[in-house]
């Protein structure tokens, strides 16, 4: 196994060799998920089904913004329909679900969503969401993730090329486990991040971002546009007076 200069585990994928397996979603599972939301976030307006789903059935949950929490939250279920693949350490920690928030202006209208530059939070919910099964692999708090090899924008609107995962800073702890009668099911936010960053992270471990998104208010809550919260190096040679 390759590791970073951090001393990080790599793990590099191949594409999974099994066939399209089709799937429907446990209906008490997305119900314990669902009143586990609304019990510490708030009521859910909708959900984004999937039409056709392979491995696992991914539905994403929608609670709008209020006065005292405003933006919106979205949230997975159908990731811990089955348990991920973690080492042998960590096997208690085989369930998990995502989420995201978005300003309250983000257009997230049927017509809106047929644009990419609105799309891709979903997109990417649904794809973090099933990689751990298509790849047998596992995702964690501080795992990142580039967007492709070599990692690309996600889309259009921002220069974000992988993610890392943290536990949600803007939501109640007692959000973070949802603890089900068979397993527990632990929630993790998405911070989209530069390719800068992510090089950052490899090298010098997550922690030595943490400073820069606390000074910069980075959180779950995105900000496609945003700058790195790396300094860049001035070009000029010899200093400043």
């Amino acid at each position: 196994m390759n590791t970073s200069e951090s001393g990080a585990p790599i793990l590099r994928h191949e594409a999974r060799k099994t066939e399209f397996t089709p799937v429907i979603g446990d209906g008490e599972s997305i119900d314990l998920i669902s009143d586990h939301i609304e019990q510490h976030i708030g009521p859910i307006s909708n959900v984004f089904h999937e039409i056709i789903s392979d491995l696992i059935h991914i539905d994403i949950h929608i609670v709008e913004p209020t006065s005292s929490r405003n933006f919106y939250t979205l949230v997975t279920s159908g990731m811990s329909d089955l348990a991920m693949s973690p080492p042998e350490d960590y096997k208690d920690l085989a369930y998990s679900e995502l989420m995201i928030s978005l300003p309250p202006d983000w257009p997230l209208s049927e017509e809106s969503l047929k644009d990419e530059s609105n799309y891709w939070p979903l997109r990417m919910l649904k794809t973090l969401a099933r990689f751990p099964h298509e790849y047998q692999t596992w995702l964690w708090s501080l795992h990142t993730i580039p967007n492709g090899d070599p990692a690309e924008p996600y889309a259009p609107n921002t220069n974000m090329t992988g993610i890392m995962l943290i536990p949600p800073i803007l939501l109640p702890e007692e959000f973070y486990e949802l603890k089900a009668p068979d397993k527990t099911i632990h929630f993790h936010s998405i911070i989209p991040l530069h390719t800068n960053e992510i090089e950052h992270k490899l090298k010098h471990g997550a922690e030595s971002l943490f400073d820069g998104f606390d000074s910069n208010n980075i959180s779950e809550l995105l900000n496609p546009g945003r700058a790195s919260v790396l300094k860049k190096k001035s070009w000029w040679p010899f200093g400043r007076n």
